[in-house]
């Protein structure tokens, strides 16, 4: 029994469908006390460890420790998926609440002097020997997860790291919220039809719903991307398009409650402090020992190298527009509220093909089962609807994911529209991992969360181009969960380096290009008529437009991340001066006040790509090098699929991702295959 008289739904046994969170009992008063019970008795499970009279082994101190708190990660995990997924004030409450009991307790764990004093034992003995690759794994996750929580501190230093652990749960999340906010408070309300010149109809009906939903006459766009980015394409209003970019440039940098420079310099600061008290010069140091690239000089060198493939492509592309822009009649100079407006018509006038050309033919109950489809090609499992899995908002849906066996392998759902309570972008994530456990094999939950379009008076959901990538990427992370395979939860599904973790995703992507999937499923919503070849075709030739500017945009932020983390004293700073400095170097369009990207970039500051932001395009290398040994051997070949679900989806971290990429592949990946589908070779 909880405070209210009631039994708290966190604590007692899931008696759903496989087990599955039990939504609609869970109130968002119930998640302080449940962590708290939940807290009590890991703590307790850490306790008999400490206490064990034998000497320290494998099983009674490692698997024990893997096996502990298992409680607690439920409870949390469906808080903090629901917090980005689904929120409120009051979870957005519970969520500040708990967060420093969970750093606190987290603490607690790698302080313990003799649960330390068991693991280091172990690491460094002969036991090591007697290990498979997957034990070992997870024992130097476990001792390294240590060192890094501050196991190795003693007195004043040991206090101080355990203050800034606190103070950094609680940032993060405010950081986050902030961004949502903002996201959420700005509306461009249009009351004359003259303002929507330019945007197609299906914008327009979106627009209309948007000011209905709201009780107001008119059109609303919003800086939710379903609503953004086709207004910045097609609005001919520049002074709208000004605006709206202004609006979402801007966000938490407006100098009001809601402002982030404070809170990021606040992070900077207490990430610095915490990378010094243990030992290394900067957070990145101490991030990427652990990652693929392994050390910031060698992230900065693969930055580099990239830079200066991408540049003089990135050159030409801004010149292109330019002159495009200035045959259009635009005699101003380019602003970035007018890159994406010029470069869309450019597309179209080059390739004959834009998102409202293509539109038509992404219907996303189409998409969704030819992404299916397509799985089942490549590995053999297939997708049954079940309606009987508790949800946490109407619009989320489940199925049953099945093996070619029949065996079941995850409960999958998916959570496609832009809502009041959703932050913004796209996310895969999941309420229960993989592991195995007395012999039986947990099986996960797994769930994609996207702000796609939404159907609009009779039209359906019509995706973009962009958005059918989208849906593949979180597809290819839900992949890596749902085959997972492995022992240990610690090391199960995307529990793998940060710069590992984008192959999956980024390599289904590739499919969006080829023909032979797309013929799959890609029929005009109202005729029927399958897409046509040309079609196809100008896709694959508009691959590569402006990938030069696109390229180096990514690795702007790359570098901007790398800036933020590779301080190695007490910054006190200005947030926007420091961003000028390291962005000027990609600077194209003449400098814009009063917006910054650091003070919305929830990657950095409230989610976990700290130092890792490069990961995207390390991946990119290993997706377009894995995808190139897919098309010479066939891009629906099984044998070739078989082998990279075996060797990289079903393990996880269970090894080096470099070991399991070379498995796959034969050989150690190559930047040629990259540069070459990016039209920068």
């Amino acid at each position: 029994m909880n405070k209210y008289g009631k039994e708290n739904p966190l604590l007692g046994e899931w008696n759903t469908p496989f087990g599955t969170p039990p939504f609609e009992s869970i109130k968002p008063e119930h998640y302080k006390p449940a962590a708290e019970e939940a807290i009590k008795e890991a703590l307790s499970e850490i306790e008999i460890i400490t206490s064990c009279p034998d000497a320290p082994d494998f099983r009674n101190t490692i698997e024990a420790l893997e096996n502990s708190g298992e409680k607690l990660g439920r409870i949390a995990a469906v808080l903090y998926n629901l917090n980005s997924a689904e929120t409120s004030p009051e979870i957005q409450l519970a969520a500040q609440d708990i967060s420093p009991l969970l750093a606190r307790f987290s603490n607690d764990v790698t302080l313990n002097g003799k649960l330390f004093a068991r693991i280091k034992s172990i690491y460094e003995s002969g036991l090591k020997d007697t290990l498979n690759p997957e034990q070992m794994m997870l024992l130097e996750r476990k001792y390294k997860s240590f060192i890094l929580g501050g196991a190795g501190l003693e007195g004043d230093k040991r206090k101080r790291f355990r203050e800034i652990s606190e103070e950094l749960a609680t940032t993060g999340l405010k950081f986050e919220e902030n961004v949502l906010e903002e996201t959420k408070s700005f509306e461009l309300h249009l009351t004359d039809e003259n303002d929507l010149s330019g945007l197609p109809e299906s914008i327009r009906e979106s627009a209309l719903m948007e000011a209905k939903s709201k009780g107001k006459e008119g059109w609303i766009f919003t800086l939710n991307f379903p609503s953004y980015i086709p207004f910045m394409q097609y609005s001919d209003n520049r002074d709208l398009r000004k605006k709206m970019f202004m609006a979402y440039g801007s966000r938490s940098f407006r100098g009001n409650e809601r402002d982030n420079s404070d809170l990021v310099i606040k992070i900077v600061n207490l990430r610095q402090e915490l990378a010094s008290l243990l030992g290394y010069s900067t957070y990145a140091d101490m991030v990427l020992q652990d990652r693929m690239a392994e050390s910031r000089e060698k992230v900065n060198s693969f930055l580099d190298e990239l830079f200066k493939a991408s540049h003089t492509a990135a050159r030409r592309d801004y010149e292109n527009v330019t002159e495009f822009a200035r045959q259009a009649g635009h005699a101003d100079i380019l602003q970035r509220w007018d890159w994406a407006y010029y470069s869309e018509k450019l597309k179209k006038s080059k390739f004959s093909i834009d998102d409202e050309v293509l539109r038509p033919y992404f219907r996303l109950e189409n998409v969704e089962e030819a992404i299916f489809a397509l799985a089942g090609r490549l590995y053999g499992i297939s997708f049954h609807p079940d309606s009987s899995i508790p949800l946490y908002h109407p619009e989320v849906k489940t199925w049953q994911v099945s093996d070619s066996d029949g065996k079941f392998l995850a409960i999958f759902y998916a959570d496609y529209y832009p809502r009041a309570g959703k932050s913004g972008g796209a996310w895969m994530t999941c309420y229960r991992e993989q592991r195995k456990e007395e012999g039986k094999n947990i099986r996960p939950l797994v769930s994609i969360v996207t702000n796609f379009s939404r159907a609009a008076g009779t039209t359906p959901a019509l995706l973009t181009f962009s958005e059918l990538t989208t849906f593949l990427h979180e597809f290819g992370h839900s992949l890596h969960a749902i085959f997972s395979d492995c022992n240990y939860e610690s090391v199960s599904g995307t529990n793998v380096a940060r710069d590992f973790v984008e192959l999956p995703s980024q390599f289904m992507e590739n499919f969006a290009y080829e023909k032979a999937w797309l013929d799959t499923f890609a029929v005009h919503y109202q005729t029927g008529e399958k897409i046509p070849f040309q079609l196809v075709e100008r896709i694959k030739d508009a691959s590569t437009f402006n990938e030069g500017y696109a390229c180096e945009r990514q690795l702007g932020f790359g570098f901007l991340d790398m800036a933020w983390h590779t301080i190695d004293a007490r910054y006190d700073g200005s947030v926007d001066e420091t961003e000028k400095e390291v962005m000027k170097k990609f600077a194209l369009f003449p400098e814009i006040e009063g917006v910054n990207q650091t003070c919305s970039f929830t990657h950095l500051f409230g989610g976990g790509y700290a130092a890792g932001y490069y990961g995207y395009k390390w991946a990119e290398v290993l997706d377009a090098d894995a995808f190139w040994y897919f098309r010479e051997k066939g891009i629906f070949n099984r044998e070739v699929a078989t082998s990279f679900r075996k060797n990289i989806l079903e393990k996880g971290g269970t090894e080096k991702p470099m070991d399991l990429y070379i498995r796959f592949r034969g050989k150690a990946p190559s930047m040629d295959a990259l540069l070459e589908r990016s039209g920068l070779k």
